[in-house]
């Protein structure tokens, strides 16, 4: 059940799910010694799961107790957990197991890979429809990358790394993407590179590094048959050797015990060899393989395939993506690490925001500005429409579209007519307001014209025209000057 559920809670909750009970020993109290049944638990889970003697091992020495001093002189005993290389004791096939030592192996690796309460999180592979949860990293901090689900019911999963912000070392998210962007590259990535003629390859070279292990082992065994000769000639010097001679036996006793303590390091070497190294597939079980690259993008495309299933077949391939940011904005680069140890990057380029999308180029804002050296509004949108082209939405070109474009690019109007001034000039050159101008267009006392309606004003000024003015401004009580903040 852990095997298929993939995490220690998983199977509690499994087994609280179908109403299974679980067997306990009571020690102490009216019920010791006796067989108990009850609610299985999840250190109890855990438990087994971390416990050699299920797999046939005997072990001695997994924990160590060691007895310190406090700070007020109080002695303290603490115990911790000693790695595998430290164990005192190792026996295997001591007794027969549940399951065999390799997955024993495999559940701890799991178990290990499922916690949650170390820097590095990865975590089972879970129900959620994000492809790449828990194996993304982060290439900026080296954290892996949470789940976020955004939007309305959660509708747009992001991962994100908000390592540095959560600590305080940073105002700001390491990085926030779109998880569908990632999870297709990778997809189509994982899709295209499980080929049959990959398989066949890999398969290949499986056979090759199977050749050479067993040309390892077969140099093991002879170092073994190498040293159970020297071990049978040193006892068959010491049993000649006559028992009053007490003298030659003892010293011909320590070489017969170094060479038996030899066989015995040989022979363990040899089984952890062949237990942790040595490569073996059988020719159905290659078949099998090929037969799997065949099958496997319409196995990877199935409805029936569950997101959950996906992230196993994923986590068989690959073991980790580091994900980091490239010089342009919107582009990512992903350094996939196979599970075979190959590494492999791909350059992947997200879609603009709307804003973005949306955002006229710099050529077409040029090509505008040239326009409307001069066109006028309606000119350039004839000119556009006339030639196919489409805003950036897709529609055609208004009056409005190209007056915002100019107003958001301060692109000007076409120029006035030689010798003509505009309003702004005529206020500047006769000190006045521009309401004043404006009163002498509509009085008549200066020539003005538009070309069209929402253009500027062409005013023609000639020699009697400035005397006149001039002379209307200075005796005039009614003009005041302009202020000076006034436009």
């Amino acid at each position: 059940m852990f095997e298929r559920e993939s995490s220690a809670y998983a199977v509690v909750r499994r087994f609280q799910g179908l109403g299974l009970r679980f067997p306990r020993r009571s020690y102490g109290g009216a019920w010791d010694g006796k067989l108990l049944w009850g609610r299985l638990t999840h250190s109890r889970v855990l438990g087994i799961l971390a416990n050699p003697s299920y797999a046939g091992t005997y072990v001695f020495g997994r924990h160590q107790a060691r007895k310190q001093i406090g700070p007020t002189g109080e002695i303290r005993t603490q115990s911790r957990r000693m790695p595998q290389g430290e164990w005192r004791v190792v026996i295997p096939d001591h007794h027969p197991g549940y399951i065999t030592w390799d997955q024993f192996l495999a559940n701890r690796d799991r178990l290990a890979a499922n916690r949650t309460n170390c820097e590095v999180l990865a975590g089972p592979a879970r129900e959620g429809l994000c492809l790449l949860q828990g194996v993304l990293i982060c290439g900026i901090c080296g954290r892996r990358l949470s789940v976020r689900y955004t939007g309305n019911g959660g509708l747009y999963p992001i991962y994100q790394c908000n390592w540095k912000h959560r600590e305080a070392l940073s105002r700001q998210a390491c990085m926030n993407v779109a998880a569908k962007p990632l999870d297709d590259a990778v997809a189509d990535r994982l899709v295209t590179a499980v080929t049959p003629l990959t398989i066949q390859l890999a398969l290949e070279a499986l056979t090759r590094l199977e050749e050479r292990d067993k040309a390892i082992a077969a140099q093991w065994r002879r170092r073994i048959e190498r040293a159970r000769y020297d071990a049978d000639l040193a006892e068959r010097r010491y049993e000649a050797v006559d028992p009053g001679n007490r003298l030659i036996a003892g010293t011909l006793e320590q070489p017969w015990n170094d060479a038996m303590q030899r066989l015995i390091e040989l022979e363990a070497e040899l089984a952890n060899f062949e237990r942790q190294t040595l490569r073996t597939i059988t020719a159905e079980q290659k078949r099998q393989i090929l037969q799997l690259a065949s099958d496997f993008p319409r196995l990877w495309t199935a409805q029936t395939t569950a997101a959950r299933d996906r992230k196993r077949m994923l986590r068989l391939l690959i073991r980790d993506i580091t994900v980091t940011k490239g010089r342009e904005p919107k582009l990512l680069r992903l350094h996939i690490r196979w599970q075979g140890g190959a590494i492999e990057t791909i350059e992947l380029r997200l879609s603009p925001n709307r804003a973005e999308a949306v955002r006229y180029p710099d050529a077409f804002v040029a090509h505008i500005r040239a326009l409307a050296a001069t066109h006028d509004d309606d000119e350039i949108v004839a000119l556009l429409n006339r030639n196919g082209l489409k805003s950036s939405t897709g529609k055609r070109f208004t009056v409005s579209m190209i007056r915002w474009i100019r107003h958001k690019h301060h692109i000007p109007s076409p120029p006035l007519p030689t010798d003509t001034l505009n309003v702004k000039q005529v206020r500047q050159r006769y000190g006045v307001s521009m309401w004043v101008v404006y009163y002498w267009i509509d009085g008549g006392l200066i020539t003005a014209q538009k070309r069209k309606p929402g253009l500027p004003y062409a005013i023609t000024i000639t020699d009697a025209t400035d005397h006149r003015l001039r002379d209307w401004v200075a005796n005039s009580s009614r003009i005041a000057a302009p202020s000076p903040n006034s436009n």
